[in-house]
């Protein structure tokens, strides 16, 4: 069954026993756009009690609110009761509702015209009470009714704007563009999971540049990601970055990066050159260009605090300070040492690390020369030669005379190196190099003609 039968199903049950029963809001939006909705949302008359009684296998994830969850295999519908809202009590929940019989007064509580159509799920009848149709057609975001009242409702609605008006390359309409832009400082009243939830889809949906800057235009960008507002007017030396400043680089960037990349990739690129704003010398103080130094370190320490503040899972966060980390070492790839050119490339989820490479790249001097050297490299060099099996472990190493403690580790990294340069094809080579680097007099030889230590 897909989402759209699932829907349909519970729409025809719903209708059956008496109740009024509608698609709504974004699945509708896209139909009419020709677009897939990713999910699907009903609404009807009968009351959460009443929707779980038709529905034994639903799940209350928002009874006091009239939403009920019907689940079906991988697929989930989201079945809201008509209601009207009264007051909000924390910009994002009202202080109470009252359920009601009335479609049209639903609508009147949901937060842009696009998302308060209706359909009917078997004829496909359309119910617009409030021209969402037009504003369609027109292109155009616009909060239905009052944008303050809107607003203060859910604050998070007005990055949803900005998220809709990107995904569409949708016109913000401007009473809703100017209640943004009034309410912007209050933004961070709403959780950080949230917040990060909507600017990841912004920038995971294809259209990050768009998103960037409308959320710059709206004055949200200064309020949720200020180091990377920093960006604008920090200017980059032309003979490495013809393209303008930070902020234009990373914005194309973010406009090479396709519909469906990973979030860690996608917030890697946006927050790479974070410490370049407070770490920039003029011509003037370097006397021969300007330069970023130590941007990498100072970016690193800004990104965690951002990933901190936005409440980023500690694999994520992890990643995402990697990619910043480690993108400047592609500078040196045809330099390295070989053992040094296979650690970096068994970084984990080393295709981030290079593909935000190749937009760097494309978004500024263009020259691929490293991205080519070391995707060529991948592709010659098997798996095992760039995570080979230890021919030596820390046990070997006591038992051929070794006490545990520091010199193991240098033992073993010093033994790696030597194993991924091709200079050991066997235990009894490595037992070699130990005897010959690190002491004879200190091995106490047994036969290592096979097995394990």
């Amino acid at each position: 069954m897909t989402p759209r039968e699932l829907a349909d199903s519970i729409c025809d049950t719903l209708l059956r026993n008496g109740h009024q029963a509608l698609l709504v809001g974004g699945c509708v939006r896209d139909l009419l756009l020709g677009r897939d909705p990713e999910d699907y949302d009903v609404c009807t008359d009968a009351t959460p009690d009443r929707v779980i009684s038709l529905f034994p296998e639903s799940v209350a994830v928002g009874a006091q609110f009239g939403v009920i969850l019907i689940p079906l295999d991988t697929h989930k519908v989201e079945v809201a009761t008509f209601r009207s809202d009264i007051g909000s009590a924390d910009g994002r929940h009202p202080e109470r509702v009252v359920f009601t019989s009335s479609t049209e007064q639903d609508v009147q509580r949901r937060d842009f015209t696009i998302n308060g159509l209706l359909m009917r799920h078997d004829s496909g009848e359309i119910l617009d009470f409030v021209e969402g149709q037009r504003d369609l057609r027109a292109g155009i975001v616009r909060a239905i009714g009052r944008a303050n009242l809107r607003f203060a409702e859910d604050k998070l609605r007005m990055l949803r704007a900005v998220r809709f008006a990107a995904r569409f390359a949708f016109k913000i309409d401007p009473e809703t563009f100017d209640a943004i832009r009034v309410h912007a400082h209050e933004i961070n009243e709403v959780s950080a999971e949230r917040i990060r939830e909507e600017l990841t889809k912004m920038l995971t949906e294809g259209t990050a540049r768009r998103a960037m800057e409308l959320l710059d235009e709206t004055g949200l960008l200064a309020q949720v990601l200020p180091e990377v507002a920093a960006m604008q007017g920090v200017e980059q030396p032309p003979q490495y970055h013809p393209e303008g400043d930070v902020w234009t680089h990373t914005l194309l960037m973010l406009e090479g990066l396709p519909a469906g990349s990973s979030a860690t990739l996608a917030w890697g690129i946006l927050l790479h050159d974070v410490g370049k704003p407070p770490t920039f010398r003029p011509v003037s103080e370097t006397g021969d260009r300007i330069r970023f130094d130590g941007h990498v370190d100072v970016g690193v320490q800004l990104a965690d605090a951002i990933c901190q503040r936005l409440r980023f899972s500690n694999d994520d966060t992890a990643q995402i300070l990697a990619l910043i980390a480690n993108h400047m070492r592609f500078i040196d790839v045809h330099r390295m040492r070989t053992s040094t050119l296979k650690r970096f490339i068994r970084l984990p989820q080393f295709d981030e690390h290079l593909a935000l490479h190749r937009l760097d790249c494309l978004s500024s001097h263009r020259r691929l020369d490293a991205y080519e050297f070391v995707r060529q490299t991948l592709e010659d060099t098997p798996a095992e030669e760039i995570r080979p099996v230890r021919w030596l472990t820390g046990v070997d190493l006591q038992e051929l005379g070794y006490p545990p403690g520091p010199v193991f580790s240098r033992i073993l990294h010093s033994l790696e190196d030597a194993q991924l340069e091709g200079l050991l094809k066997s235990k009894e080579d490595a037992i070699e190099y130990v005897a010959k680097h690190f002491g004879a007099d200190r091995v106490k030889r047994k036969n290592y003609s096979s097995g394990s230590g």
